[in-house]
């Protein structure tokens, strides 16, 4: 259990820093660092549906993962804000491309429909929803670095404290189990901990963070975040233990020692990353 606990530390110690540095340099480097999450992710979910027998078309795949962030950094203004339509093309030849690489390797008895799903949904899921964290480094007009980075890092301060205190609840109270067949570790007393925890330091995080950096966010919106977090992050973490189960597999991957794959990692943060930016956008802070 203390090994457990030491290599989760470290991993700790050397992924959180290496993060923020990552979206503190932002545009293409952080561009690169998301392509490569994302080709992770996608392998990750990849194996999972392997072992039901569904056979993704893993390159065509992994190439999808790796070119939503970057077709995300060229449409934002603060890329090179290239027209709707070169990303309606690229996606219309990037489909025709699975569905030929399904042509050309899978006959009818070889699952063709249900290898090219889940290597759409890989590329997406993995590759796409993690890339709106270039929306929240790169907003319009765009500010400081360190006033990106603050923004960015929102949804994941809300993550990593919302997952905390719900352990932490779910632990010290107990009680009914929150989705006893999907995560039996997971509690209601533990999403209620968890979501206030989130509410407080959005607030925390607006005013002490966000507010002095020359981003201030209303009261409004910091609440929706952290609601969003709260909601969609916990049922995020649900939707993979739910992938996991399926494959019958404890852990996505070993890629972290201590903490499993990618997907294990980032469960939470698949959703509440664009659940935050949608909030800040929808309310005019983006």
């Amino acid at each position: 259990m203390a090994h457990q606990l030491a290599r989760r530390i470290g991993v700790a110690a050397i992924g959180i820093p290496a993060t923020i540095g990552l979206i503190y340099l932002g545009g293409w480097t952080l561009v690169a660092g998301l392509a490569v999450i994302g080709v992770l992710g996608a392998f990750e979910l990849y194996r999972l549906a392997a072992r039901q027998g569904v056979r993704a078309l893993v390159a065509p795949g992994c190439i999808g993962a790796a070119l939503i962030p970057a077709a995300a950094w060229l449409a934002l203004p603060a890329g090179y804000a290239l027209a709707p339509r070169w990303f309606a093309f690229l996606l219309a030849l990037w489909l025709m491309g699975v569905m030929a690489a399904a042509v050309a390797t899978r006959g009818p008895n070889h699952g063709p429909t249900a290898g090219v799903g889940v290597t759409v949904l890989g590329a997406v899921y993995a590759g796409g929803l993690p890339a709106f964290l270039l929306l929240l480094r790169h907003p319009a007009p765009p500010p400081a670095a360190m006033a990106g980075t603050a923004l960015a890092c929102f949804p994941l301060v809300l993550t990593w404290i919302c997952d905390t205190l719900a352990m932490a609840g779910g632990a010290l109270i107990g009680g009914p189990k929150l989705a006893p067949v999907l995560s039996p570790a997971k509690t209601w007393a533990g999403a209620v901990t968890g979501t206030l925890g989130a509410l407080l330091a959005a607030i925390g995080y607006g005013r002490w963070v966000l507010a002095p950096l020359g981003v201030p966010l209303s009261l409004a919106i910091l609440l929706a975040s952290g609601a969003a977090v709260a909601t969609l992050g916990q049922l995020g973490d649900v939707a993979e233990s739910l992938f996991k189960r399926e494959a019958g597999v404890k852990d996505s991957g070993a890629l972290f020692p201590g903490h499993g794959g990618v997907l294990d990692r980032l469960d939470s943060l698949y959703w509440a990353v664009p659940a935050v930016a949608l909030v800040v956008s929808a309310g005019g802070g983006l």
